[in-house]
């Protein structure tokens, strides 16, 4: 390849990156100037939609509380998302391996793919009672198990007859053709289940806490900010549940380059 086509490439390479990453923050800043557009010149009511301003005086006013309702919120979401993304790597190792096993569970992960939060939120807050976080943790790994699941599944059952027939042909052990085959075959499909669980663990930890539970969290806050009519001080709640999906979701897929770069062969 040649110079100029080389630096060519370079650029092309670079504006992408860069427009990858400029995009959202357009759009973004376009969404908050049509926000602020609508209260500021159409007159929107402010119990309809509140400023972006005054949103965000409320955010600072109450950094405090919303940071520790965030905390509250996050880490029951990691628990839930810990523990569902742990189960369903370990039944779907054994699906994988035993069809039977499969068959069983396939009628318990379809029920569990479609169950309503807010159905199962209240009840689970019941049966742990009022002072336990378990019932909303366990709403997050019941959300985050079934991704999870599928896609570990679908990766472990990605290597053909072939590919193991050429391992044996090389007398490798168990534990080489899953470290040299199965596993990066698999890899992808597991992290992608646990980037999409992620955000799914955000978001039913942030349901449970509408439904009972011990006092805080980001939804119970949001529930009682409105309740009060103070609907500035409820969007600040809602865009820390934002930033703290986001935050989940950036952390999964650096997690998932990290893990595929490590694997063999580059992680490719």
């Amino acid at each position: 390849m040649s110079q100029p086509s080389a630096q060519l490439a370079g650029w092309s390479a670079f504006l992408d990156r860069f427009g990858r990453v400029l995009a959202p923050v357009l759009v973004g800043a376009a969404l908050l100037g049509v926000w602020q557009y609508l209260v500021s010149v159409v007159q929107v009511d402010d119990v309809l939609l509140p400023s972006p301003a005054r949103i965000w005086e409320e955010w600072e006013a109450n950094t405090g509380p919303i940071r520790e309702a965030a905390g509250i919120t996050g880490t029951n979401a990691l628990a839930g998302l810990a523990f569902g993304s742990v189960l369903g790597v370990v039944l779907a190792g054994i699906a994988a391996a035993a069809r039977w096993f499969e068959g069983m569970l396939a009628s318990v992960v379809a029920a569990l793919a479609v169950v309503p939060i807010v159905a199962l939120a209240p009840v689970l807050n019941s049966m742990f009672g009022a002072d336990s976080e378990f019932g909303r943790r366990a709403v997050a790994a019941i959300a985050a198990f079934v991704p999870v699941y599928i896609n570990t599944v679908r990766g472990l059952r990605q290597t053909t007859p072939l590919h193991r027939d050429l391992m044996s042909t090389y007398a490798s052990t168990r534990w080489q053709t899953f470290r040299t085959l199965t596993l990066p075959s698999a890899a992808p499909y597991v992290l992608t289940g646990v980037r999409v669980a992620s955000s799914l663990a955000v978001i039913s930890a942030l349901v449970a806490e509408y439904f009972g539970g011990p006092r805080g969290g980001l939804g119970a806050f949001i529930s009682t900010s409105a309740a009060t009519s103070r609907y500035a001080l409820a969007w600040a709640y809602v865009g820390a549940a934002i930033v703290l999906g986001l935050a989940a979701y950036v952390a999964t897929v650096l997690l998932e380059r990290l893990v595929q770069w490590r694997l063999p062969a580059g992680g490719s």
